[in-house]
This record gives structure tokens, C-alpha cells and sequence, in this order.
């Protein structure tokens, strides 16, 4: 009788455990950077965000194909979002179209679109089969970071209003929106 009532216990688990693993969980918000998200069939991953300084040996080449007359206001700073993409599936997809940082009072700031000449920018677009954005083997992905370029400008004074949050849409997929609270 124990054996049975064993037995019985041990399937009833067994049965709890696989059905776990057949659903999976998605994440559409992350509280810190490096966390995969998930919109779609396609993962989100923000390597880095960080201050930009177009003087700095380091910088200047992530400034190239910035559009004319592109400068900043004395009370602004140029802010640098890499991030990484990643189509898990078996067919080619759409990348997300629509990138923004948001502030705590409801600020929103867009990415500058940058010149083709710029190798680390972020182009979006569709991405193969199990494929990556940035593109093995190119600039982008060989550097340290091992992310495309999303640039913007934003006042000193929204820095205050932390966190900042990156929004990330695909036009795509309506009504989801992946998000991250951005190290700054």
C-alpha cells in the first residue's frame, strides 16, 4: 500500500514538474540593465547605457553620421543606450521600430537616427532565423560592449528624475511594450 501511495505521489509530481516547464515565462520589464526581455519571438538585452563625451579618444567614433546641425544645448548631454537583439525563432522577424527613454515626470526622449557611416548604430530591421543584432563579425558586435548604438540628447536636468526607463515597441506587436530601468 505505501509503495502504491508512493508511486501515486511520485507521478502526480512528475506530472506538476513537466507542466512547469511548458510554459515560458516572458519578462516585459527589467529593473536593471543586462536582463533579457522578451516582446514576441525576439529577446532585449541593454549592455550598457552611459554618458557620452564626443571629445573623448573613446567616444568619437560612436559620433560618426551624427546629422548636421546635430549639437547640444549648453544644459544637455548626449546619452548612449547599446543594446543587443536576439531572434529566437526559426523564421525571420521584425526587430522593434520604436525606441524611448522616458523620465519619472513623463518626459520622453527619441533616438537620433544616425548616417549609414556609423558602424555602431543601431539599424533594426528584419533579423534572420536565430539570428543577432548587432550582426556577428561586424564593428558593433566585436567591440567590448557588444551592442548597437541608440543616441540621444537629454537636458542635465532630467537626469534628476530617475530612473530613466528605455521603452521599446515593435509596430508589429500592438499593445506590448518591453521596458528597463536604465543604469545612469
Amino acid at each position: 500500500m505505501r509503495r502504491l501511495v508512493s508511486l501515486l505521489l511520485l507521478a502526480v509530481l512528475v506530472t506538476a514538474l513537466s507542466a512547469c516547464g511548458t510554459k515560458k515565462a516572458t519578462t516585459l520589464h527589467a529593473a536593471t540593465e543586462g536582463t533579457y526581455l522578451d516582446l514576441g519571438p525576439m529577446k532585449y538585452q541593454v549592455q550598457i547605457s552611459r554618458l557620452l563625451n564626443p571629445t573623448d579618444r573613446e567616444d568619437r567614433e560612436y559620433f560618426a553620421g551624427l546629422p548636421a546641425g546635430q549639437k547640444l544645448a549648453p544644459d544637455e548631454q548626449w546619452f548612449a543606450v547599446f543594446i543587443r537583439v536576439q531572434n529566437e525563432s526559426g523564421k525571420p522577424q521584425p526587430a522593434a521600430d520604436q525606441y524611448a527613454i522616458k523620465d519619472t515626470q513623463g518626459t520622453i526622449f527619441r533616438p537620433i537616427t544616425m548616417g549609414k557611416e556609423n558602424l555602431y548604430a543601431y539599424r533594426g530591421g528584419t533579423v534572420g532565423p536565430h539570428q543577432l543584432i548587432p550582426v556577428p563579425d561586424t564593428t558593433a558586435a566585436q567591440s567590448t560592449i557588444q551592442g548597437s548604438l541608440l543616441l540621444f540628447k537629454i537636458p542635465v536636468k532630467n537626469f534628476e528624475n530617475r530612473p530613466l526607463e528605455l521603452e521599446i515597441d515593435n509596430s508589429s506587436i500592438p499593445n506590448k511594450t518591453a521596458s528597463v530601468d536604465l543604469d545612469v
